[in-house]
């Protein structure tokens, strides 16, 4: 190894014949504002929740009972809405043909239902009755009596509870002006 202590004290320097670079930091003026401008934020905001209002977004399928409920949520909220459908039974899907048009209308095979999963669903938004999903996804029957029954039927299975306790306050009540009536 050769010694190369006298090498150290002279280094040479290459000069860059370029002028000095500012970094983006120091090109800004100090007295400006370099951040996002509210109404900008404010505007690209509504933009954004008014196109993603008309859709809902599958979160869950599970299966309740004799029927299959799809649960969904707005992109932008904590609310939920679920649709059910009448579950296969006995081995055919002819029980369940509402199901299979929502999921055929979704695009998804019934035997890759877990595709369902984050489907973005059509539905309009009405503040006395809530979520409605598009009737394409409904699957909506064309007959005005089918379809009155199955309002009735999904109202029915919505207040459920509301109306056991209505009927018990009701029958209760009925008990006590009975026995008043009895003995007055």
């Amino acid at each position: 190894m050769a010694d190369r202590s006298g090498d150290d004290a002279e280094t040479a320097t290459v000069e860059d014949p370029s002028p000095p670079r500012e970094t983006d930091a120091e090109a800004l003026p100090d007295d400006l504002d370099a951040g996002v401008d509210e109404d900008v934020k404010r505007r690209l905001r509504e933009a954004y929740l008014n196109d993603e209002e008309n859709a809902l977004i599958v979160t869950r399928v599970r299966s309740v009972g004799d029927r299959v409920a799809v649960e969904m949520r707005p992109p932008h909220g904590d609310a939920t809405h679920t649709e059910r459908f009448d579950a296969p039974r006995d081995g055919s899907l002819r029980e369940s043909e509402e199901f299979l048009e929502f999921l055929e209308a979704a695009g998804v095979s019934p035997l890759d239902v877990d595709e369902l999963v984050g489907t973005r669903v059509p539905a309009t938004y009405d503040p006395e009755a809530g979520w409605r999903v598009d009737a394409a996804y409904r699957a909506e029957s064309e007959s005005i009596g089918e379809n009155r029954f199955a309002a009735a039927r999904e109202w029915l299975w919505t207040y459920k509870a509301w109306l056991l306790a209505a009927l018990l306050v009701g029958g209760e009540l009925a008990f006590v002006a009975v026995i008043i009536l009895l003995y007055a």
